[in-house]
């Protein structure tokens, strides 16, 4: 008998795990909302910056050659913008009359 009250002395009874689990469970509902918000704002950042950039050089083109590209491709062949800007502006952009937005997200 006393073999036996002597091993539980050194383990964790079942309402501390409980608790433990309780509170790491109310720590992710806390931050995993944080986290998700954070990508989103982050995400938006970067496209308006991919958006300044790519009309940067919109005008910079329609300076030097009197006209309006009208592909991303056609600014990428002279060199106004790397490969890498170019897969994210067909991912993300749309070029029309010489002005470039955001794509319209369909959800």
């Amino acid at each position: 008998m006393k073999k036996l009250k002597k091993m539980n002395a050194n383990g964790f009874t079942l309402i501390e795990m409980v608790l433990v689990l309780f509170v790491i469970s109310i720590l992710m509902l806390l931050i995993i909302p944080n986290i998700v918000t954070q990508k989103q704002r982050v995400d938006t950042k970067g496209t308006e910056a991919l958006v300044t950039v790519v009309q940067t050089q919109v005008e910079l083109y329609e300076m030097e050659f009197g006209e309006k590209p009208t592909s991303f491709e056609l600014l990428e062949g002279e060199k106004y913008l790397s490969e890498t800007q170019v897969e994210q502006a067909n991912t993300k952009l749309q070029i029309i009359d010489g002005v470039v937005s955001v794509k319209k997200v369909i959800p």
